[in-house]
């Protein structure tokens, strides 16, 4: 893919995220319309569906046969996802829904460019916190414009950690998260919950924290960080060892391979349904 090309893609989209994080800014602290999805605490609001609205069709308009896997629209169909070679755009207009509901700014509209099958662009914006973490393959990560890195901590023992609960009632996923707190709250200097994956690989990306896992995120919970984690020097894979896979919803992101691999070796394993089943 052409850099010149990478560039264009990422501009036009930066002005339309310009335009979505103003109107978060607007909307998390006024009244809301909620509706549930897959469970009791897995919220939409009008915001979601709007945000997500403006971004496919921003992008639509200057990239007509662009493809596109939206969090909302797939909600909607219900059917199981496709990420094919033609450059697809891979979105959450508003990741960390509850967080928003709340009031709480850990709220991320995240954004992944994939063509061929290959991240080649990606893009989280916090709109209340006013951080934008931005990537291109080979062009490093950033925040706010500025080049980030992350820690490079390599041992459990010297690492701030994040471990998510999810929004999936399954009895099995609740105990393990407990079982995976208990493993590993007396092996780390701190456990983190951010509540938006998003936000929570960014993090790592930053230098912030040092490792995050999570059963339960969706290839759009992923899909920027990914390309924003790898540019930034860390690590994306199963929580089990090995590679990753973006439809498993199951990762986990270090900032160093070994420390990837010491964390997979505890884990108390969860598989929950793929994306593409």
């Amino acid at each position: 893919m052409a850099v010149n090309n990478v560039q264009k893609y990422y501009e036009v989209v930066s002005k339309i995220v310009d335009r979505t994080g103003e109107l978060i800014r607007n909307r998390i602290f006024a009244a809301k319309t909620i509706q549930t999805k897959a469970s009791n605490i897995d919220f939409v609001t009008e915001t979601d569906k709007e945000v997500e609205c403006m971004i496919i069709n921003g992008l639509k308009t200057e990239f007509p046969d662009h493809k596109f896997i939206g969090e909302e629209t797939a909600a909607e169909t219900n059917m199981p996802l496709v990420l094919t070679d033609e450059p697809t755009w891979i979105i959450d207009p508003v990741d960390g829904t509850l967080n928003f509901v709340h009031g709480n700014p850990h709220v991320c509209t995240s954004i992944g460019l994939y063509i061929n099958k290959k991240p080649e662009l990606g893009l989280i914006d916090v709109p209340i916190m006013k951080f934008r973490f931005t990537a291109m393959q080979g062009q490093g990560a950033k925040l706010n414009g500025k080049p980030i890195k992350v820690s490079g901590v390599k041992e459990l023992s010297e690492a701030l950690i994040c471990l998510e609960g999810g929004n999936d009632p399954a009895l099995q996923k609740r105990q393990s998260v407990i079982d995976n707190y208990s493993t590993f709250l007396p092996l780390v200097h701190g456990v983190r919950t951010y509540g938006s994956a998003a936000f929570s690989l960014a993090a790592v990306a930053m230098g912030a924290t040092d490792m995050y896992m999570e059963y339960g995120p969706h290839i759009w919970d992923m899909a920027a960080g990914y390309v924003i984690l790898q540019e930034a020097g860390g690590v994306l894979i199963d929580p089990a060892g090995g590679p990753i896979d973006l439809m498993s919803c199951r990762m986990l992101a270090a900032s160093s391979p070994e420390l990837a691999a010491e964390a997979a070796s505890k884990f108390k394993q969860y598989y929950p349904k793929r994306d593409d089943a």
